[in-house]
């Protein structure tokens, strides 16, 4: 059950950052993008109706998380408890910009939230970053399973580290371009016309941004946690990974250039996923490394919550995974097409 247990909170993650992550690439490009209102409005509209629903994963994630290793959650919560105040006001901010941006017609009023809007998407992308190349690095656990971290040290990898340094920084640009990348892939497929073209050439040009980051920042994690291969060893067929992510990054490539976009967007969701896949395939079973002593791991053996729960657990989450696919098959279909600034969201 523990296996079970760890890729079913892999895949939430997987997908709050595939769907979320279009949302926060569109806020990335928002300023770059958009020369008129009407394009203003035209990318606010091309996610209007999902981000929000889209968030859900993360809500379910963390509640997951919560449900299955409790420890790990008191542990990480806790640890981290700096960086997620920042996260969750950069949400609401994100969303305060999104819903109230029109309810004032004044060019200050809008140029607020706009402004709101890409300060808390481009930072959110840098922060989730971050938090990821935190878990891979470790962190001090005592031995109480307790950490705590601050904002920065030294900037060195090392037993006492900051949230922040020279490795979790490179995690934080990989987030800002690929989510960057994902929005502008989003927009070739939502908006139209000359928005449609100018995404297409973002999207071009950020590919080389986006392999030149992903290549630094694959070394750069073996050398920070060279453990992560054990299991890469161990399993050869999980060389498949990279190779994946090489793959998917030929695929974004080549669909943007022969202008099919739904191929374009649908191999950069491959990206995501395999770049996670494959640091959450190097780290197990371990969900939390320290940073000072192995044996203070938070593993899935010692994080685990009862089996009875996770049973019942898993008939419940089994029941309100179907739910949850549903509502977003429906509202994704009702959603199709391409959007304009006004008249309604659905086609």
């Amino acid at each position: 059950m523990g296996f079970i247990w760890f890729w079913i909170v892999a895949v939430m993650i997987a997908a709050y950052v595939v769907l979320d992550g279009f949302d926060l690439g569109v806020g990335i490009l928002f300023p770059v993008l958009a020369c008129s209102e009407i394009e203003r409005r035209t990318m606010i509209r091309s996610i209007g109706p999902v981000w929000d629903g889209n968030e859900v994963w993360l809500l379910a994630g963390g509640g997951t998380l919560f449900f299955a290793f409790p420890l790990l959650y008191a542990s990480s919560f806790s640890g981290f408890y700096l960086p997620l105040m920042i996260v969750l006001w950069l949400l609401i901010g994100r969303g305060a910009s999104i819903e109230l941006r029109m309810h004032i017609d004044h060019e200050v009023w809008r140029s607020l939230y706009d402004g709101v809007f890409f300060v808390s998407s481009a930072l959110l992308a840098i922060f989730f970053g971050a938090a990821l190349a935190n878990v891979i690095r470790g962190v001090p656990l005592a031995a109480d399973e307790t950490f705590f971290l601050p904002l920065w040290t030294n900037w060195r990898v090392g037993p006492n580290p900051g949230i922040l340094d020279w490795y979790t920084v490179i995690g934080g640009v990989v987030a800002l371009v690929a989510l960057a990348t994902h929005g502008a892939l989003w927009l070739t497929l939502k908006a139209p016309g000359k928005l449609e073209d100018c995404a297409r050439r973002a999207a071009t040009w950020m590919w080389v941004a986006l392999l030149v980051v992903t290549c630094i920042s694959l070394p750069a994690t073996v050398a920070v946690r060279p453990s992560l291969l054990n299991n890469y060893r161990a399993y050869p067929a999980l060389f498949l990974v990279p190779a994946l992510v090489i793959a998917s990054l030929v695929g974004i490539l080549s669909f943007t250039r022969q202008r099919k976009p739904l191929a374009a967007f649908l191999s950069s969701c491959l990206y995501l996923v395999f770049m996670l896949v494959g640091a959450a395939a190097g780290l197990y079973p371990i969900l939390l490394p320290s940073s000072t002593d192995p044996a203070r791991d938070i593993t899935v053996a010692n994080a685990l919550t009862g089996p009875h729960s996770l049973y019942v657990g898993l008939i419940w989450w089994s029941f309100g995974l179907v739910l949850a696919l549903i509502y977003f098959a429906v509202s994704y279909r009702l959603f199709r097409g391409k959007v304009s600034p006004e008249g309604s969201y659905g086609h």
